[in-house]
């Protein structure tokens, strides 16, 4: 693999100056990458004991070669700081609720993340955003999907499972219910990133070269998720993300759908995916770890293995899942060159990585 990573960055420096051309040949480039780091030798499968919550910031093609020391510093720093805020809800005996929409609200409001205000561009240029939070005590849950104005769209998400008959609401509907239960808006401004509209130019300038309607790899993922567990037992999941770049047609992927991105169950697991949704809704992803250590007895670190290592990888499927079972046993797993994802244990002690490497 690293022959090819060199051919790919040597590649990534060649200044051509017909600009589309150029994005065409990055996205090709990207695919092939991302197509071979699927059969690659990554070791991207890991295990903690003790944690309290997990996090993650999203799976894709992030090269360490492009992690500068700032953007570095930044995502730790505000993976650092939605695990802190969880942490203390933790230590005052606080829900787990509690916890991972106060961890989601702190990366939500970071454009280092494609959630919130981060979150990407559709292909009208819009920024259309997703979430869903589940229960793991009553299996309750409760999403919004395809929200243009809600500031928060995990507290929305929290506020149709408890004050509302339904699960999931979307656009003008979610819109209207999030006005009447008061959680704040804010305008389009709001959601703006450079870095967000550049991709969406990027995307649209291959597409018109290729006639393809899809995404680069790497504009795809940059969902958030949280799981805990709090000194009663219960856990809680959560997921948040602005979906895929140059979306189009009310697009909704699998980070609202309790069972396909996002589920919580206290006698089995939590657990928060990131990737492509067409994907994971197809697998019913979320659920499925579930129902592997319930019907097959595997352990959050085996049937997570088994899902995204394998079954996954089998039909060429990017991305990853953070998990947390009612033990306090994490398991963080990915197919793709990287996935931002922390952990808190109980004694405090944060661990971070983005790829194999831990970074604090």
């Amino acid at each position: 693999m690293n022959w090819f990573i060199m051919v790919i960055l040597s590649l990534f420096q060649f200044e051509n100056k017909n600009y589309m051309a150029r994005s065409l040949t990055k996205g090709i480039l990207l695919s092939l990458f991302a197509s071979l780091a699927l059969v690659g030798p990554l070791k991207a499968q890991e295990k903690a004991a003790n944690v309290v919550m997990v996090l993650h910031g999203g799976a894709g093609t992030i090269l360490p070669e492009y992690m500068d020391e700032e953007k570095s510093a930044e995502i730790s720093g505000r993976l650092t700081a939605a695990l802190s805020a969880g942490y203390a809800l933790w230590e005052k005996g606080a829900s787990s609720l509690d916890m991972v929409e106060a961890a989601i609200v702190v990366l939500e409001n970071s454009p280092a993340f494609n959630a919130g205000r981060g979150a990407v561009f559709t292909y009208d240029g819009h920024n259309e955003l997703d979430a869903s939070i589940m229960y793991g005590a009553s299996q309750d849950a409760g999403a919004v999907a395809g929200v243009t104005n809600i500031k928060n769209p995990i507290i929305a998400a929290r506020a149709v499972m408890e004050n509302s008959p339904h699960v999931l609401l979307s656009r003008e509907g979610a819109e209207k219910f999030a006005e009447s239960q008061d959680i704040e808006r804010a305008d389009s401004a709001y959601f703006y990133t450079r870095k967000a509209y550049e991709a969406l130019q990027r995307v649209q300038a291959a597409e018109e070269n290729g006639g393809s309607i899809n995404p680069l790899p790497d504009d795809k993922m940059g969902t958030v998720g949280a799981v805990a567990l709090d000194k009663d037992g219960h856990i809680s999941a959560g997921t948040s993300t602005g979906g895929m770049t140059n979306k189009r047609w009310g697009r909704i992927g699998d980070s609202p759908l309790p069972g396909a991105g996002t589920y919580a169950n206290d006698a089995t697991l939590g657990v928060s995916c990131t990737g492509h949704g067409e994907y994971f809704i197809r697998q019913s992803v979320a659920y499925d770890m579930h129902a592997l250590m319930a019907y097959k007895g595997l352990t959050v670190d085996e049937a997570a293995n088994a899902i995204i290592q394998s079954k996954l990888k089998s039909i060429n499927a990017l991305g990853g899942l953070i998990a947390l079972d009612k033990d306090g046993n994490a398991a963080l797993s990915f197919n793709t060159v990287g996935m931002y994802r922390a952990y808190i244990t109980k004694t405090g002690e944060i661990t971070i990585r983005f790829f194999e490497e831990e970074v604090e």
